[in-house]
């Protein structure tokens, strides 16, 4: 890997560090609040509304620029979301705002990849990426918790220096922490080197945009190897986002935890995440990536496991292995996507339609999420739910997978026939 990888690395953690921290005080901000526990899913469920409306349009943006420069803009979008919060702005909206900012920083985050490494890298690429994506998850969610921590927020509230800049609330102390993650992200963004990469002419017509998004969606979605790897990933993400909340829920109903020591059950999801990213950058190569499909099915069934447990002492290593499970089959689909997309068409618009289905997935699955939450379910029923469907739709792309390699054998055997 080259000095610009590992730029873009940097960038990509200190962003997503902040990401999540900010997604914690933001839930804490709606508990001062006293907002109804249903509208907590919907912060993330405004994060990513951006990834779907504005998927016919971020591509061509990542591909119009250089991708650093992209990268640049976008988190300085994020930063504006954040800064919102200070002005009492409600958090769903600043929240959104930072989605809309992550929904076109993403295009160029994985675009990028392609356009700095060869086809045979991009497992391993991906593995670091998600390794490192993970960790800021981790650390990003156990900062947070730590800044809506009262004995935290009252130390920091001690300094001089935030008195001075007219802070003297806990949640403007942690916001304060979280922009300084964001302006390092940013600088870190101006480093990443210009691949040299260009694209033709990028359309401006919205219209026109849409018709060629479509075609994009269409194209991916057809092809053989394309649908599998974008079925797969479309699932684990609106999984994982709806995960994040089960686990808190999960916490705080089971585990008698709070709000701050919650969250860093979210950081033990993403320690398992981590290691099976960097396992599959190790053992899986790009060839051999849709192998790891029934580690998906039984994720799904593991996660039942959940309604069994009351003890921190067991809740960690499960969760550990319910993560290393997900980063392991979803590192190798993401590269094969990726490499898919690449092939097909540009890098920036095969990211769009892959973060337009993932991000969709997302929207759907913490909407009823939600719905679950209103209407007062039992966390163990909506855990229970939650595997089988898991492990329910990843047979079911396993089986699609091999109806379409019987018919590709089918084909070749056809052609050898006629010669």
């Amino acid at each position: 890997m080259n000095r610009g990888f590992y730029t873009i690395m940097a960038a990509q953690f200190f962003s997503s560090l902040a990401d999540n921290a900010l997604l914690i005080a933001a839930i804490a901000l709606l508990t001062v609040m006293e907002s109804p526990e249903w509208m907590t899913p919907l912060l993330k469920l405004f994060f990513v509304l951006s990834y779907v409306l504005l998927a016919a349009f971020v591509g061509a943006f990542a591909d119009a620029l250089p991708k650093g420069r992209v990268m640049f803009i976008t988190n300085l979008i994020k930063i504006a979301g954040c800064t919102m919060m200070f002005f009492h702005v409600h958090p769903l909206l600043a929240y959104a705002v930072v989605g809309f900012g992550a929904a076109a920083y993403s295009p160029a985050k994985y675009g990028i990849l392609t356009e700095l490494l060869p086809a045979e890298k991009l497992v391993a690429a991906n593995g670091w990426i998600e390794g490192l994506t993970v960790s800021s998850i981790i650390l990003g969610t156990v900062m947070g918790g730590a800044l809506v921590n009262p004995k935290v927020a009252a130390y920091l509230l001690s300094f001089d220096g935030f008195h001075m800049i007219g802070i003297d609330t806990p949640a403007e102390a942690a916001l304060c922490i979280i922009s300084l993650a964001y302006v390092l992200a940013a600088l870190f963004n101006l480093k990443i080197p210009d691949t040299g990469a260009r694209y033709a002419h990028q359309e401006r017509n919205p219209i026109k945009l849409i018709v060629d998004f479509a075609g994009c969606f269409k194209t991916l979605w057809k092809d053989r190897l394309g649908q599998i790897s974008l079925a797969v990933t479309t699932l684990f993400w609106g999984a994982g986002a709806t995960l994040q909340f089960i686990v808190l829920k999960w916490a705080e109903s089971s585990l008698g935890m709070p709000l701050d020591k919650a969250a860093i059950l979210q950081g033990i999801v993403a320690v398992g995440v981590a290691l099976g990213a960097v396992a599959a950058a190790r053992f899986v190569p790009l060839k051999k990536s849709l192998t790891v499909m029934p580690l998906g099915v039984i994720m799904g069934f593991v996660v039942l496991a959940m309604t069994m447990v009351d003890s921190i002492w067991y809740a960690y290593p499960l969760l550990v292995i319910i993560g290393a499970l997900s980063g392991y089959f979803v590192v190798p689909m993401n590269a094969l996507l990726q490499h898919r997309g690449h092939v097909l068409m540009s890098a920036g618009h095969s990211i769009a339609v892959q973060n337009f289905n993932e991000n969709l997935s997302v929207l759907t699955m913490l909407m009823i999420y939600a719905l679950m939450v209103k209407i007062d379910l039992n966390i163990n029923i909506v855990i229970g739910m939650f595997g089988l469907f898991v492990s329910g739709i990843m047979y079911l792309i396993m089986r699609r997978h091999a109806a379409n390699q019987r018919q590709h054998d089918s084909l070749s055997l056809i052609g050898e026939a006629k010669h």
